[in-house]
Order: structure tokens, then C-alpha cells, then sequence
């Protein structure tokens, strides 16, 4: 018996949405290299060694023109004193407005976006800028991390632990006015993110998720339901009412230890290479995906070279396939394949 056609297929064509027109066709790719959403440092090496794992190359192979905007340039103040424990404030704050507009004028331009971090802290500055050009945007999740602690439920007062509750329209009456976040105001329905790959939730951001009815799916659920239903349910929450952008927030410590070993807070029993990169095929077959992130690669922390070799392949796989490579290697090529320009300079970053 055939199974139903989920809904997301059927939008496939029907792109009419302003944020979508061109995006087809031409890929931003823009580094951020920040470490202080967290306390490990090594994680603003992330975009490079994911550039030097072939990301470039991989990517000029797909149907897009490629366009390598190079990594943004932070600010780290020398005094940033804690806020109710909230570490760097000022220094993330300003961080993610910098990555904020930038990604704002990436999407203006017509292209997809893929920012490579760095820390998940950044997802402020990525996603905010996003919802400015495309306001009705929703957010798929992949994390062991529910990342939706508000200051006054983090265990660590870390910010890469903190980025969804910024976003919360729901949230915003718990979420105190922070140094460095004056320009942030929150632009996300609780009903419009879903969660994929959940195995270490604080008490705290356990109560949020219930009690705003977030959908969320842990490693057991991926288990009990399997990835492809998994996907299906995440889809049609986000797109039975109206087609719409999807921004993909993708956390490498989604996977399982074993395949991505070089990352600040790995967390056993993860995501299969398969169940990974099934999340990002079927994203990418909704013809939505607008902008997405790569996040908390950490060279620093890989027991050997081969670790992080291992890490950052992965990411660029994760990114390639939720740009349409895929797994059997077919796809049609354009006349002529695109090369990678550099365009640093016009992005004005």
C-alpha cells in the first residue's frame, strides 16, 4: 500500500513567497568565528576547518552559483562583566547584531544562506536576521540541546545555551533586558519550531517546551517512529498552514559522538549518519530552505587529526545535502558549473 504523499511534496509547486523568488540558484556562504556563547575556545576555528574539509568544492558541484562572503570580523571588549551570571553579554550581543545585518543583506540579495560557526549563540544573529527579510520564516532545530534556557533557569548562564528563548515571541516577559541585546526583539511563534535529535534538556527548558507546546522529538522518539515519520510530522507542523521559509539551525552535536568526536558538548546516543542527513534531504526536497546553520564544530577538542578530519566532513556533508546533493550522486547539471567567487566585498560585511 502506497504510502499518503505528505503535504510538503504538494508545496514543492507552489513557490510564490517574496523570500523565495531567487533563491534557487546562488548560495551565500559567510563565516562566523566567535567562541563566547560558550567556554571552550576553539570553536571560532569552526568555518575554516569546515572550508578546508572541501565545503567550496563540494558546493560548486551543485546547481548554484556559489558565493564565498569570508568570515566576519568580531569585537571581543576586554570588560564584559556578567549579567545574572549570563556570561560575555555585551560581547555576544554585539556579535550577533554584526552576523544579524549581514545575514539580513545576504537573503535581500536573493541568496540562501549558509553561515558557518562558531557557536550556537550565533543562531540570534542568523535567524533574526532571516525573520527581517522573511518575517513568517519557521525554524527546524537539530540538536542534543533544546537551547531555549532563559537567565533565570541556565545551569551555566552560557548563551550558546540560551539562543531560541530570544527568539520566543512567548518567552519575552522571562527574558530580562541583557546588555548588548537592546536591538533584539523576539520575531518567533512557539508553533512555528520544531525540535529534532533532543537527548539533554534541562529541567528548566523542559517546562518551556510543555508548556508552550513546542514540537519537539527526542532520540527515543526517533527511535519509536523512525526518521522518515519524523520528518513527515516536522513538515506538516510547520507548512499545513502556509508554505513559508525555513531557516535550519543544525548543530553538529546532533550526531553521535562517534561520528562527530570534535565538538564542546557531545552527548552519547545521537543521530546516525543516515538519520542526519535524511533530516536534510527531506528539507531540501520541500524547496523552502532559505538559510541554515552549521554550528559548534570545534578543532580544539578533537583527540587526533583524523577526529577532526571526521567532524568537519560531516558538516560539509550536511550542508552539501541540504543543498541537494545527493546520496546516489545524481542530480542535472547546468550547462556550464559555477565557480566559487569571492564576495566580500559586496556583501559589506
Amino acid at each position: 500500500m502506497a504510502l499518503r504523499e505528505p503535504l510538503f511534496r504538494l508545496l514543492r509547486t507552489q513557490l510564490h513567497h517574496t523570500c523565495q523568488q531567487s533563491r534557487a540558484q546562488s548560495v551565500a556562504v559567510l563565516g562566523a568565528p566567535f567562541s563566547r556563547g560558550q567556554k571552550r575556545r576553539g570553536v571560532e576555528h569552526g568555518p575554516k576547518v569546515i572550508r578546508d574539509a572541501g565545503l567550496m568544492e563540494r558546493l560548486s558541484g551543485l546547481d548554484y552559483a556559489v558565493h564565498d562572503f569570508g568570515d566576519l570580523n568580531f569585537h571581543h571588549l576586554e570588560t564584559d562583566e556578567p549579567y545574572m551570571d549570563v556570561k560575555f553579554p555585551r560581547t555576544v550581543g554585539a556579535a550577533n547584531k554584526k552576523l544579524c545585518g549581514a545575514t539580513s543583506r545576504a537573503i535581500g540579495a536573493g541568496h540562501t544562506l549558509v553561515m558557518l560557526g562558531g557557536d550556537h549563540s550565533l543562531a540570534i544573529g542568523s535567524v533574526g536576521g532571516h525573520a527581517e527579510q522573511c518575517p513568517d520564516l519557521c525554524l527546524i532545530w537539530v540538536d542534543a540541546h533544546a537551547d531555549v534556557n532563559t537567565p533565570m533557569t541556565s545551569p551555566s548562564g552560557n548563551l550558546h545555551g540560551l539562543p531560541v528563548a530570544f527568539m520566543l515571541k512567548e518567552l519575552q516577559d522571562k527574558m530580562p533586558n541583557i546588555p548588548g541585546f537592546s536591538w533584539m526583539k523576539p520575531f518567533l511563534s512557539s508553533r512555528d519550531l520544531v525540535y529534532i535529535g533532543l537527548r539533554d534538556v534541562d529541567p528548566g527548558e523542559y517546562q518551556i517546551l510543555k508548556n508552550l507546546g513546542i514540537q519537539y522529538f527526542t532520540m527515543r522518539d526517533i527511535d519509536r517512529l523512525g526518521i522518515q515519520r519524523v520528518m513527515e510530522v516536522t513538515l506538516d507542523h510547520l507548512l499545513s498552514r502556509k508554505q513559508r521559509p525555513i531557516h535550519l539551525s543544525f548543530d553538529i552535536d546532533a550526531f553521535d559522538p562517534s561520528l562527530a568526536p570534535a565538538t564542546g558538548t557531545p552527548v552519547n546516543g545521537g543521530l546516525t549518519y543516515r538519520e542526519g542527513i535524511y533530516i536534510t534531504e527531506e528539507i531540501h526536497n520541500t524547496g523552502l530552505l532559505s538559510a541554515m546553520d552549521l554550528v559548534e564544530v570545534n578543532p580544539v577538542l578533537g583527540a587526533s587529526r583524523e577526529a577532526v578530519q571526521a567532524t568537519a566532513s560531516l558538516a560539509v556533508d550536511v550542508i552539501a545535502s541540504s543543498l541537494g546533493q545527493t546520496r546516489e550522486g545524481a542530480h542535472v547539471p547546468m550547462e556550464e558549473t559555477p565557480s566559487v567567487k569571492n564576495d566580500t566585498e559586496k556583501l559589506r560585511i
